[in-house]
Order: structure tokens, then sequence, then C-alpha cells
């Protein structure tokens, strides 16, 4: 009779998981239906305010049609067609004119977002990275405050800035995983103030998810301190994790003050030992990332051979850089490889 218990709760159980499919894939497109018809309507009353200003958004007879027409939609319709919404709508269709570039896959509140961003280009990157990434609107704004497209961009030659309007972020190569600066407002931690690598650490996996956001595409985190045994001697390199797009571990050490050539030689170590010991045939070399509030180009550069491809060093920001503090550290970096050419 147990037994037969047993085999009734495996049948119920199955039963259910059939039934939760169900339900879920069907919410799903129901969601994915009423989305796309949200966009639809305010697409198409966009356009239709723009014909009826002939094309001129500025049009002196503009906001008295929108109050007018605004009122007259309210009292049919109820809430949801203030003036204010209706230029929104508006905004979204000048944006967007051609209703084949709006993807049904990003929300309204996705694109009340996107329509913000005046210039085309990085507006197309952050709405590619948002339908690849599935980033919510939450993740979207984190990311556009953070410069992220401005980080990526500056030094980057015109093919570069292209592909990531065009596609977003590809990860190609090792140095497709380096951000510099990487932000890290999300720590909640002060600049010039005393505060240990350890403290440093220790925060970063209370906010784990916020970094494997700054961090970028397929990132999956293996470990801290995770001990390595050379002879009788054991090393803990602080941060260790995974990126399956590039099929490789990637390994973080945290340092405060310049990057030295002994930063570098124990990074190269834990890089050489993950290549030898750890990694499958079918996988990438390693890739060492030193992350400092001074990553000491020079120091790098004679460190490291000439055609090094997988240690790198990067700089951290504990608040968000304005764009000029960007363009003003890409205008050092030149300036100091220039010197030490």
């Amino acid at each position: 009779m147990n037994m037969d218990f047993g085999k009734n709760e495996v049948q119920i159980d199955h039963i259910f998981c059939n039934i939760k499919e169900l339900v879920v894939n069907s919410r799903n497109r129901v969601y994915s239906t009423v989305n796309t018809e949200m966009l639809s309507l305010y697409w198409n009353i966009g356009k239709i305010i723009m014909e009826i200003q002939q094309g001129d958004e500025r049009a002196s007879y503009g906001d008295t049609l929108l109050e007018k027409l605004s009122q007259k939609l309210t009292t049919e319709f109820g809430k949801g067609f203030s003036s204010r919404n209706l230029r929104t709508m508006r905004k979204f269709y000048l944006v967007y004119p051609i209703w084949k570039t709006v993807s049904s896959k990003l929300s309204w509140s996705h694109y009340l977002e996107l329509i913000k961003i005046e210039e085309e280009p990085k507006r197309n990157f952050y709405m590619n990275e948002c339908i690849n990434t599935k980033w919510s609107v939450r993740e979207l704004q984190r990311q556009k405050n953070s410069l992220l497209y401005e980080r990526l961009t500056l030094s980057a030659n015109k093919e570069k800035v292209l592909e990531l309007a065009e596609k977003g972020q590809i990860l190609k190569t090792s140095k497709d995983l380096v951000k510099d600066p990487f932000v890290l407002e999300f720590l909640d931690m002060k600049e010039n103030t005393d505060y240990l690598e350890t403290d440093l650490e220790k925060n970063i996996l209370n906010h784990l998810k916020g970094f494997l956001l700054e961090l970028g595409k397929g990132f999956s985190f293996i470990g801290n301190q995770v001990r390595l045994t050379l002879g009788e001697e054991h090393f803990y390199p602080d941060l260790v994790f995974y990126n399956r797009l590039l099929k490789c571990f990637v390994i973080i050490d945290l340092k405060i003050g310049k990057v030295t050539h002994q930063d570098i030689g124990q990074m190269q170590m834990y890089v050489n030992y993950y290549d030898r010991e750890m990694k499958q045939k079918d996988e990438n070399e390693t890739i060492g990332i030193l992350l400092s509030t001074d990553k000491n180009e020079t120091i790098v550069k004679y460190t490291l051979s000439e055609n090094n491809k997988t240690i790198f060093s990067s700089e951290y920001k504990l608040h968000m850089p304005t764009k000029q503090e960007l363009i003003h550290a890409i205008e050092e970096e030149k300036k100091n490889f220039e010197l030490v050419e």
C-alpha cells in the first residue's frame, strides 16, 4: 500500500510539472501578446499625432492640441492619456519611425529609458544589450548611469564602435572581457577612506549579483580564496570565475594602490597553474585580471611579454564616473603609452 502511495505521489508530481509548464508558457504568451499590443498602440498614437502636426513636433499649436486631445481621451478611457504621456508616445514614434525596429522582447518601461538617449548608436547598443542579455529596466538604468557604452568605445576603433551599435557587446577575445575602469558603486564604499583588500573582497561577495552584472556576459562564480598548492606552499587567488562564452577560467586579484611586478608575477603563476592543472583540452587559456586603484600601466607593459593576451590590469571606481573623467583617463593612458614606447 505504501508502494502504491509512493507511485501515486510520483504520478501527481509528473502531472503537476506538466500543468505548471503549460500555465507558465500560457502566461508568457499572454504577456508577450499584451506587451506587443501595448507597444503597437503607443507607437500608432505617436504616429497619428505626428501626422496631425505634419511631422513637426515643435508646431506652435502642438501643446494646445495635446492638451485638448488628452482631455477627450481621459474622459473616454480614464488614466494613461495625460498630455505628458502623449508627448512620450510621440517621442517613441520619432525615435523608432519604422515599426519593424521595435522589439516586442522589450517592455514599454525599457523603451521609456531608451528614448531618453539622443545618440542613435548608443541607443542601439543598449537596446541590443537589453535583448541579448535580458536586462531588467533597473539593470538598464544602472548600465546607462555607469556609462558602459562610453567605457567600451572611448578607446575602441571605428569598426569596434560600429559593431557595438549594431550587435551589442560581442565576446571574441580575452580583451573583450576587460573594462577600464570597472565601476563598483553598488558596493557603497567611499573612496579615499581606509579599507583593506579583504574588506573589498567581502563587500563584492555580499553584492555578487551586482559584480557579475558589471563583469558582463557569461560569467559564473567559482569561489573566493580558492586554494591552489605548489609543492608544500598554498596560494589563494581572491576571486575565480568561469566564462561560458569564451570557455575559460577568469581569475581576479584585488589590489589597493599601485600594481607591482610581484603582483603580476603572482597572477602569471595563477594563470599557469589553471592552464596546466584545471583547464580541459577544449577550453581556452585562463585570463587573469589585476583589479586595482592604480593599474600602473608602465610596470605591466615591461613585466609582461609583448604578445600577452591573458593578463590584464584595470582600475576600479567606487563611484559613477562622469564622461569627462573617462575621457581624461583614456588620454592619460595614451600619454603613458607614448612615454614608454
